[in-house]
C-alpha cells in the first residue's frame, strides 16, 4: 500500500512539474501571430510550429542555435515566459 501511495504522490509532483505557464492578457492586447512569428525568428528561432496553449501564452516548437525548443512567450510582450 505505501509503495501505491508513493507511486502517486510522485506522479503528481512530476505533473506539476509538466505543467504548461499562464499568461494573463487580455486578448485585445495580444500581439498579432504574423507580427510575433517574425520577432521570434528575428531573436533567431526556426519556427516548426505554433499555438496558444491552454494558459493563453504563446507556444514556439522549433529550433534555435541547432537544438529543438518548446519554449513560451508572453502574447502581449512577446517576452518568454518560464514555468
Amino acid at each position: 500500500m505505501k509503495k501505491i501511495v508513493l507511486s502517486a504522490a510522485l506522479l503528481a509532483v512530476a505533473g506539476l512539474a509538466m505543467a504548461e505557464p499562464s499568461c494573463d492578457v487580455p486578448k485585445e492586447k495580444w500581439m498579432p501571430e504574423a507580427t510575433f512569428k517574425k520577432m521570434v525568428e528575428e531573436q533567431g528561432y526556426a519556427v516548426k510550429k505554433f499555438k496558444v496553449n491552454k494558459g493563453q501564452c504563446y507556444e514556439v516548437y522549433g529550433k534555435k542555435e541547432g537544438k529543438n525548443v518548446e519554449h513560451w512567450f508572453n502574447p502581449e510582450t512577446g517576452a518568454r515566459v518560464t514555468q
